[in-house]
């Protein structure tokens, strides 16, 4: 298998546990892009390319559609295969995955292509896509429209070095791909509910180079969000907040 990212494989090896309950799910509204834009129904199979500990798997499940899972971290897979038992778990990578040629209907990068953005990934992609077979990536993007998703933000960015990210929108260099259609997009309000620590505290700990950090790090910048949820008056002394957040879903066929 190709060599993983250092950013991906340090912090997603030592954070699998942190990111699987710090991470939000998938708004309920993307069914519709699910079935519309990318064509998921009975009969049909979905590749989820990247998938971590399997967050986005229960949307792809209810469209019916057979499911396969490829991951290369060896403890997100873990977590994934605990989660899903059901799914067709497999370990590979977007440079090597482990599937025939022209065998999938769609595959979707959910959280994951700015980790895999290259040409050589799209080839891979479009080898394992039957004809008119769709390309999906999808991103629960933090809002920072407001104040105080704006300041964890800035917590968490001064350690983020030469880390992929989503933000950047590098990943968008590899389109228009090649022998693709144009990149359609939607753009879903969402929400991830829960106690602070749980969808503030522990999603800043699940950023994979901050997941990569030495524990003192660590510590020290959840006691800075915590400051930070103290000083909020919309945050502090509740028993449950909401990290608003903007899902992105994008889409292309395969030509």
């Amino acid at each position: 298998m190709p060599a993983i990212n250092r950013y991906a494989a340090d912090g997603f090896s030592a954070g699998a546990e942190t990111y699987a309950k710090g991470r939000p799910d998938y708004p309920a509204a993307l069914a519709d892009w699910l079935r519309d834009d990318l064509g998921l129904h009975a009969g049909k199979v979905a590749l989820d390319l990247g998938s971590g500990t399997g967050k986005f798997l229960p949307r792809l499940a209810a469209t019916g559609a057979t499911l396969i899972a490829v991951e290369p971290v060896p403890e997100m897979l873990a977590q994934l295969e605990a989660a899903h038992p059901g799914v067709d778990a497999r370990a590979g990578s977007a440079e090597q995955i482990p599937l025939a040629d022209a065998s999938v209907d769609a595959v979707i990068c959910a959280q994951s292509f700015h980790w895999f953005a290259t040409e050589k990934a799209v080839a891979e992609i479009r080898r394992v896509l039957k004809p008119g077979g769709m390309f999906g990536l999808v991103w629960n993007v933090r809002d920072e429209s407001v104040a105080w998703v704006a300041a964890v933000t800035a917590i968490i960015t001064p350690y983020e070095g030469e880390a992929p990210r989503y933000h950047t929108q590098k990943w968008r260099a590899q389109f228009p791909a090649d022998g693709f259609g144009p990149l359609a997009e939607r753009f879903i309000p969402h929400g991830h509910t829960g106690t602070p620590e749980e969808v503030i505290v522990n999603r800043a700990l699940s950023v994979s180079f901050i997941a990569a950090l030495p524990a003192s790090v660590r510590t020290r910048i959840a006691e800075q969000v915590r400051a930070l949820i103290a000083a909020t008056p919309d945050l502090a002394g509740k028993s449950e907040v909401t990290f608003p957040y903007v899902t992105a879903a994008y889409s292309c066929r395969k030509l």
